[in-house]
């Protein structure tokens, strides 16, 4: 979608931007950014004095890992804005179909 190419990834440098996804993500983006703009060890400095040592207690925080029960069920709950986002291109005169793919909201 406009250009971007999707990756599965909680911090991600591209060229001169630095973006997270998701709410803990941005936990992990600040270290990440205090590494590339200080160093490593200022960044683990920053990690052990807000003592930021992630262990969630599932593992099913993505699609892929997520029971299959779990996941359906939030398909089922996310289809009305899924499909909501899916339109919206078509309402704008955009590719319709290559765009719609790209939406990723599930």
């Amino acid at each position: 979608m406009l250009g971007a190419t999707p990756v599965n990834a909680r911090v991600v440098h591209d060229r001169n931007r630095i973006t997270g996804g998701g709410v803990t993500a941005g936990l992990d983006f600040g270290p990440t950014l205090a590494s590339l703009l200080r160093s490593r060890e200022e960044a683990e400095w920053i990690q052990l004095v807000i003592e930021y040592a992630p262990a969630p207690p599932f593992n099913g925080g993505l699609p892929e890992t997520a029971s299959r029960a779990v996941y359906k069920r939030l398909m089922r709950a996310r289809s009305p804005a899924i499909s909501a986002a899916r339109e919206r291109p078509r309402e704008s005169g955009r590719n319709s179909e290559a765009e719609a793919r790209d939406v990723n909201l599930g």
